[in-house]
């Protein structure tokens, strides 16, 4: 995963992170049981790049499920791979499974 991309082991600390942010929130959420894995490895990297490019503009987020619960049911995650592109704490676009580089771009240059 890339170094511009936040892990919180616990909801309080992707909550902290959002609040001290400043800029737009992506959301990456992931799973760990074994159907998830492989798609949320696939998603990691889409991630990944998006967060490099976007640096300064966008926090992006990667957010276990199992470890973030409250955050999970908060946005309305059902499944791993997903995301959720969140302006002062609200959700403003999502997405299930593995994006595309392509289709993640433009999501956030629809929503920035």
């Amino acid at each position: 995963m890339a170094k511009r991309v936040h892990q919180p082991r616990e909801d309080a600390e992707f909550d902290f992170i959002l609040r001290m942010s400043g800029v737009p929130v992506l959301a990456h959420f992931i799973g760990t049981w074994p159907k998830a894995i492989e798609p949320c490895r696939e998603a990691d990297l889409v991630v990944g790049a998006v967060a490099e490019e976007y640096a300064g503009r966008l926090t992006v987020v990667r957010a276990d499920i199992a470890r973030c619960p409250d955050a999970t049911r908060r946005y309305g995650i059902t499944g791993a791979p997903s995301h959720v592109l969140l302006k002062e704490g609200e959700a403003v676009a999502h997405g299930t499974g593995a994006p595309t580089v392509a289709a993640l771009r433009k999501l956030l240059d629809e929503h920035l």
